[in-house]
């Protein structure tokens, strides 16, 4: 076997393993309180304790869903929406148009703290969200993923796979607060501290051929074993469109540095997670489904609220290329996503 392949090989195998590493660490210290030093594997990993104030909620597990005294019915709704979180690409071709799943983002089937872990937005909403500028409940929040990470157009508000998905993010929930008052450990991804130098696409190229390439490719199409999906396209036709969070440069920092290379979270320094995230976010990818049909009026109409973190509209130094200045929407065409610009609430707005 070759250095490539053995490489690969071990890669693939820490996958299984990878993926469960920090919220194993998170769930091994489930027992303890905020006074004792509260899941001691996260801290050992290098990631933060809880500060004195922060919600600490230990979500689920599936296991746990086969002991709880709920009703059968409700088990197997929520059985299917783990299945779509964790394999949406069944749903390829008809609200999936990309190689990601839901969980290519959120890692640990959306329990791992640092990984944006999907229970937080089953206890914060509804509420105000600045990217469409009006308050969203639970399925439109879960739309936009659709919209946007999946590059697709999402199930109904309301059909089986919605109903599902929420309900399983609901159940990572359990025991959680509702519109908890204090700050919840481990939400989002949070960015590293500024780098001692502005991040560098030159340097992010040498990062990521050493530290991503292996799993997501030098360029960057991700990773498929006997045609099937394994490791995400972090930009091109198979990742996300312009429109996702994840391209803001400093969203995709804080999720290199909390979880990237798999299973060596925060091994990377601060420097290197920023200029990574700068040489990523600077890919082209499928145009922003917001797309007015002007690059210019597209990025200014959203900058304020979004693309003013990202790099959508700006021009690569190295070789004048306009990021985003196109009309690719990747595989899913001329196909428009119908949960995106529909105004709500538009009779309140003299109140």
């Amino acid at each position: 076997m070759n250095l490539h392949k053995k490489r690969l090989v071990l890669a693939l195998t820490g996958c299984s393993l990878a993926t469960g590493i920090v919220v194993s660490a998170f769930a091994a210290n489930e027992a303890a309180t905020t006074d004792e030093m509260p899941y001691q594997g996260l801290v050992e990993l290098g990631f933060p304790a809880p500060q004195e104030g922060e919600l600490v909620h230990v979500p689920p597990t599936m296991a746990d869903l086969e002991e709880a005294d709920i009703h059968p019915e409700l088990k197997k709704v929520i059985r299917y929406g783990y299945d779509l979180f964790t394999n949406t690409q069944q749903l390829r071709g008809e609200n999936v148009y990309n190689d990601m799943n839901c969980s290519s983002c959120h890692l640990g089937e959306g329990r791992q703290p640092f990984s944006a872990p999907v229970w937080a937005a089953a206890v914060t909403l509804p509420d105000f969200r600045g990217k469409n500028q009006h308050v969203n409940n639970l399925e439109e929040r879960i739309a936009g993923c659709f919209a946007y990470s999946m590059n697709g157009t999402p199930p109904e508000y309301g059909s089986d796979e919605m109903l599902a998905l929420s309900a399983y993010h609901q159940w990572l929930a359990t025991g959680a607060p509702m519109y908890p008052s204090q700050p919840i450990y481990g939400r989002g991804f949070p960015a590293p501290d500024e780098p001692a130098e502005a991040p560098d696409y030159a340097r992010g190229e040498v990062a990521y051929q050493e530290n991503c390439a292996i799993c997501h490719q030098e360029d960057g199409s991700g990773h498929y074993e006997n045609g099937e999906y394994v490791f995400p396209a972090p930009w091109g036709d198979g990742s996300n469109n312009w429109g996702a969070g994840i391209v803001r440069v400093d969203t995709a920092a804080g999720f290199i540095y909390n979880n990237m290379p798999l299973g060596q979270p925060r091994s990377l320094s601060d420097q290197d997670a920023w200029d990574i995230a700068y040489y990523m976010s600077s890919q082209e990818r499928p145009q922003d489904p917001r797309y007015t049909g002007d690059i210019v009026e597209t990025a200014e109409r959203f900058g304020p609220t979004f693309h003013k973190r990202s790099l959508y509209g700006q021009t690569r130094e190295h070789d004048g290329h306009v990021l985003g200045d196109h009309d690719n929407f990747g595989e899913k065409g001329d196909i428009e996503p119908w949960n995106v610009g529909i105004p709500r609430f538009e009779s309140l707005a003299d109140e």
